[in-house]
C-alpha cells in the first residue's frame, strides 16, 4: 500500500497529492497522512466525492485516511446534505463573496449593503446552490458577523456556504466559524465548474 505524506501541506497540496496517488493506481488502497483536521476533512471529502472508500483514525496527532480505490457509489462533491435539504429546488448557480463588505467606498456603507444583499436573495425565489466565501468574505460566516443569522438561514434552506480554510487560517477565526463547512481550492474550484452561473458579489 502506497502512502502519501501531507503533513505540513498547504491547502490545496493535500487534495491534488491524493487526487495524483489515485490515478496511479487501478485498484488497492492508499494511506494518507496528515496533521491539519480540515485536510482530514478536505481529502475525505475528496475521495468520497469521486466513489472511493475512506477509513481513518487518529494517532499522535496524525490522521491516517485509508483509501480504498472504487468501492463506494460516487457523490458530488457537496451532496452531504440531508434528503430533505436536497429535495429543496436550488437554481444552478453560485454566489461568490470574496470581501466582508459590498462596493468600494464607505466599509460602513459596504456592511450595510452586504447585509441587504444577502436578505434580498434569501427572499427572492431562486436561491443559489452554494454560497462561496473567500479572502475577507469568510468573516461572513463567523461568530460575531452581522449577517450570520442570514447564512444560517440559507443553509437551513438547503444553500451550501463554503468558506476558505486558507482564508479562515490567514485572519485566525477557523475556530469561530458557525455556518457551512471548511472548504478548499480544489472543492471551490469544481463548485465553479460544475455551476451553470457564477455571480461574483
Amino acid at each position: 500500500m502506497r502512502t502519501i505524506d501531507c503533513r505540513g501541506l498547504a491547502c490545496p497540496q493535500p487534495v491534488l497529492e491524493t487526487k495524483k496517488a489515485l490515478e496511479k493506481i487501478d485498484s488497492g488502497e492508499i494511506l494518507v497522512l496528515l496533521d491539519d483536521s480540515g485536510s482530514r476533512e478536505n481529502v475525505r471529502r475528496f475521495a468520497e466525492s469521486q466513489g472511493h472508500r475512506v477509513n481513518w483514525a487518529e494517532e499522535k496527532g496524525v490522521f491516517k485516511l485509508r483509501i480504498e480505490k472504487g468501492k463506494a457509489e460516487p457523490i458530488r462533491i457537496g451532496e452531504e446534505e440531508s434528503a430533505a435539504k436536497q429535495s429543496l429546488a436550488l437554481s444552478d448557480f453560485v454566489i461568490f463573496i470574496d470581501s466582508d463588505s459590498l462596493g468600494r467606498g464607505s466599509e460602513e456603507l459596504g456592511k450595510i449593503l452586504m447585509r441587504s444583499f444577502l436578505q434580498t436573495l434569501e427572499q427572492s425565489e431562486s436561491r443559489p446552490q452554494k454560497i462561496i466565501l473567500m479572502n475577507s468574505g469568510v468573516k461572513l460566516s463567523c461568530e460575531g458577523s452581522e449577517v450570520l443569522e442570514d447564512l444560517q438561514e440559507f443553509s437551513r434552506k438547503g444553500v451550501e456556504i463554503l468558506s476558505c480554510g486558507t482564508c479562515l487560517d490567514y485572519f485566525g477565526v477557523k475556530k469561530k466559524l458557525r455556518v457551512g463547512k471548511v472548504s478548499n481550492m480544489y472543492e471551490i474550484l469544481d463548485s465553479f465548474a460544475r455551476a451553470g452561473k457564477v455571480i461574483k458579489v
